[in-house]
């Protein structure tokens, strides 16, 4: 029998269970990260396919739906350290298709679309109040990348007093190693972390 992991030893990955209304968060699902030949790569096509059923779900049952995607200014005067580390990013601005939502899950009227430039949909605007204004307790993520603006989102949302529920299926990364690496750390201290697949039944029944 093997030994319990330092993690189970210290009493991480405890489960979370759904709890009150629910709401959806979609993360930099953009024309962009749709792209291998830009950002994207990975198995980020694949989650976007996955996350449409989701969406289609959320609507059915209306539930707050939020989207977030990056963009920076015309004259890259809010350039930060992320568009310095990664300074394709900046390029990403209003009216470049490459920061436009997908055409399968753009926003419907009623549903929030956050601008962003740093990692995470909740630093520096309104989604956290929009969320509490609607009562949100239990929050679905999908998006991409996992180890990056997913993640931030997460840690963000569980320190808003969200339940962050990840949908494995959903969120994308343009590299296997981190999206693992970082949906077992998420799962451990930050989240839980479901395939749709699981959680579908429970939601809507």
């Amino acid at each position: 029998m093997s030994s319990p992991s330092v993690y189970e030893r210290q009493g991480f990955g405890q489960g979370l269970e759904l709890e009150g209304k629910v709401g959806l968060l979609i993360v930099d699902f953009v024309n962009g990260f749709a792209d291998p030949q830009a950002f994207g790569g990975g198995n980020i096509l694949e989650a976007i396919e996955q996350t449409r059923t989701v969406l289609a779900d959320a609507r059915a049952q209306n539930w707050p739906v939020a989207h977030s995607r990056i963009v920076f200014a015309d004259d890259s005067a809010d350039r930060n350290v992320f568009g310095l580390k990664v300074p394709g990013l900046v390029q990403l601005q209003e009216g470049n298709p490459a920061s436009a939502i997908v055409d399968a899950l753009k926003p419907a009227p009623g549903e929030l679309l956050v601008r962003k430039t740093v990692p995470s949909a909740f630093f520096g605007t309104a989604l956290a109040a929009w969320l509490a204004e609607r009562a949100v307790q239990t929050l679905l993520i999908a998006g991409a990348t996992t180890s990056g603006c997913v993640r931030a989102s997460v840690v963000d949302a569980m320190s808003c007093g969200l339940r962050p529920f990840v949908l494995a299926d959903c969120v994308g990364d343009r590299a296997k190693e981190p999206h693992d690496a970082s949906l077992f750390d998420i799962q451990q201290k930050y989240g839980e972390v479901r395939p749709y697949a699981d959680l579908r039944p429970l939601l809507l029944m």
